[in-house]
Order: structure tokens, then C-alpha cells, then sequence
């Protein structure tokens, strides 16, 4: 993970209707939802969804599979906690005292 990676996702990230749609799949967990069930859920339009979704797939958050007719959507949890290590990982480093609250 770099800072371009990381800058990148959290643009991504940064629209509220993304957010919303990569939360709900991290809600759903590692079974994912069916594109379908993520419109219902969020309210959004179906073109405006496959918009966000892409954006969401090409910095690697969300990835999606087909079963039979049907499109899930996953969050990728992987990438998820690479990002957020890339945060912390030198939380405090610079810090005049041993204590560190982020952890």
C-alpha cells in the first residue's frame, strides 16, 4: 500500500453515495448483495449505482461476481484493512510520549 493507493481510495470514499454503498456491503459481510438488494437498500438509481460500483471497483474496494443471472457485489475486506493500516501504521510515531489513543 502507497499514498497514491491510499489517496485514491479515499476519494473514492469521499462521495457520500459511495460510502453509503461500500458500507452496506461491509454490513453484508463477506456474502455480499446482489446489486439489486444495494439499490434497494440505498435508494439509488440503478445507473447512478453501476457508476459509484465502478468507481468503487477500479481502487479495488468492491468486486463483483455473477451467479447465473444475478450480480454480487463484495466488499474487499483485504484492501479495506489495508487501508486503514496505511492510516495508522506509524500512529504516534513522531509523538514526544510513549502514549498513543488511536491504537
Amino acid at each position: 500500500m502507497n499514498s497514491s493507493d491510499t489517496a485514491r481510495r479515499l476519494e473514492a470514499l469521499g462521495n457520500e453515495t459511495r460510502l453509503e454503498i461500500f458500507r452496506t456491503l461491509v454490513r453484508a459481510g463477506h456474502d455480499g448483495l446482489p446489486v439489486g438488494e444495494i439499490q434497494s437498500r440505498t435508494g439509488t438509481a440503478r445507473s447512478t449505482l453501476s457508476h459509484h460500483l465502478h468507481k468503487l471497483i477500479a481502487v479495488g474496494l468492491v468486486r463483483q461476481e455473477r451467479d447465473g443471472t444475478t450480480l454480487y457485489c463484495h466488499a474487499v475486506f483485504d484492501e479495506m484493512q489495508a487501508t486503514i493500516d496505511y492510516l495508522t501504521r506509524e500512529c504516534c510515531a513522531d509523538a514526544r510520549s510513549n502514549s498513543c489513543n488511536a491504537a
